[in-house]
């Protein structure tokens, strides 16, 4: 993996919350939505090569980063998508280029199906989908979990990082190539305070695919331009979940399939991506 860079923080108020996000670039606003257990720090790479041609915001869910929320507040994936409509309305920001990743994803198709007047384009890349969540391979971690564990995985994956390349290898072409630092990023926030241990906790405890299930027929509707990129060694997304989403949304334009890439794939191969991504924008512009 390559080492973190340099990108501005910053944060805005809204009714969910204090909302972390990173940001870079001008132009058009792009607005990147992270997955379970990491933040806008995965989409590093999209900011720094796909600034010239978009103003690039990979925001922090609830329960995830830098984002400030209220003890026992609501942090479904509904509410995160609640939370991206108040956070571009605290911005000012009218309409996006989404791109989603893992429950990031399940949260752009429900934010597109809720507010697609918001949506010039879509891209969901492995991801939550119909009742595909949480996945099979996912809920042993639930599980744990559930049964009080959380914060103790946490701590040890940051004492011994091969905890974690072991735990989370089946999300990584190359876990080895893992860095520490990167671990301590996507981590360290999660057990910053006993609360952001706890609000994470029950933002597992929300996984529940009624909510990709009760916007199924609206995602029948998204017209928006929709690029779908997908890895084929997915042992959470099987590829053929890429094949539902495009013939649910009657926007999609193109599906790709990346051989041997699994789910963190933005930021293993970020020149294949985001060469996708420049194509699909450039094409709407």
């Amino acid at each position: 993996m390559i080492e973190k860079t340099c990108i501005a923080r910053h944060s805005v108020e809204t009714a969910s919350g204090r909302i972390g996000y990173t940001e870079q670039g001008t132009g058009p606003v792009a607005l990147f939505v992270h997955g379970v257990l990491l933040n806008g720090y995965l989409w590093r790479h999209q900011l720094e090569d796909l600034s010239d041609i978009r103003r690039c915001i990979a925001v922090d869910l609830l329960a995830h980063g830098d984002t400030e929320i209220a003890p026992n507040q609501d942090v479904s994936v509904t509410a995160n998508a609640k939370m991206l409509k108040e956070f571009l309305d605290a911005l000012k920001i009218d309409q996006v280029d989404l791109v989603g990743n893992d429950s990031g994803g399940g949260i752009a198709q429900i934010f597109s199906a809720l507010h697609p007047e918001r949506v010039r384009s879509l891209t969901l890349t492995d991801c939550d989908a119909h009742d595909n969540w949480p996945p099979e391979a996912f809920k042993p971690f639930l599980a744990m979990a559930a049964a009080g564990g959380l914060r103790g995985t946490l701590e040890a994956m940051l004492s011994d990082k091969s905890l974690y390349r072991q735990a989370l290898g089946p999300a990584y072409e190359h876990p080895e190539r893992v860095t520490d630092d990167s671990i301590e990023t996507c981590l360290g926030p999660l057990v910053r305070t006993e609360q952001r241990t706890r609000d994470f906790e029950r933002f597992l405890a929300a996984f529940d695919n009624r909510h990709t299930l009760a916007i199924e027929a609206r995602l029948k509707t998204v017209q928006a331009p929709t690029l779908i990129v997908w890895g084929t060694d997915d042992v959470y997304f099987d590829v053929k979940w890429s094949h539902w989403l495009a013939g649910k949304i009657p926007g999609t334009r193109r599906r790709v399939e990346f051989g041997g890439a699994r789910i963190f794939f933005p930021e293993e191969r970020p020149a294949e991506f985001n060469k996708e991504l420049r194509a699909h924008w450039l094409a709407r512009t």
